[in-house]
C-alpha cells in the first residue's frame, strides 16, 4: 500500500465493506456513505419494505436521478457560459475593427 492510499471500512445498510482509497478521497467517500445510509433510513421509515435489496435499489435510483439532473444543469450552465463568451468575443472583435 502506498503512502497515498488508505484502507478503511465503511458500513452501508448494516454491511461492512473494506476499501482501499486515495487519502484525499476519504472525506468524499465517508460523505457518500452517510448519504446512502440516510437514504436507506428514509426509505425504511416511509415504506414497509422487508428486503434491503429493494431499499438499496430505490436509493440507487434516487441518487442516480439526482446525478443526472446535476449533469444536465452543469451542461446548461456550460452552454450559457459558452454563448456569453462568444457574445463578448463578438463585441471585442467589433470594437477592435472600429477602433
Amino acid at each position: 500500500m502506498s503512502e497515498n492510499t488508505l484502507k478503511i471500512k465503511v458500513t452501508i445498510a448494516n454491511r461492512t465493506y473494506p476499501l482501499t482509497i486515495k487519502r484525499e478521497e476519504e472525506e468524499q467517500i465517508r460523505a457518500a456513505v452517510k448519504t446512502i445510509n440516510d437514504a436507506v433510513a428514509r426509505f425504511e421509515s416511509r415504506y414497509a419494505v422487508q428486503d434491503k435489496q429493494d431499499v438499496l435499489s430505490m436509493c440507487a435510483l434516487q441518487l442516480a436521478s439526482k446525478a443526472e439532473i446535476a449533469l444536465k444543469q452543469s451542461q446548461d450552465v456550460q452552454s450559457q457560459a459558452g454563448k456569453a463568451l462568444a457574445d463578448v468575443e463578438a463585441v471585442l472583435d467589433a470594437a477592435l475593427q472600429n477602433g
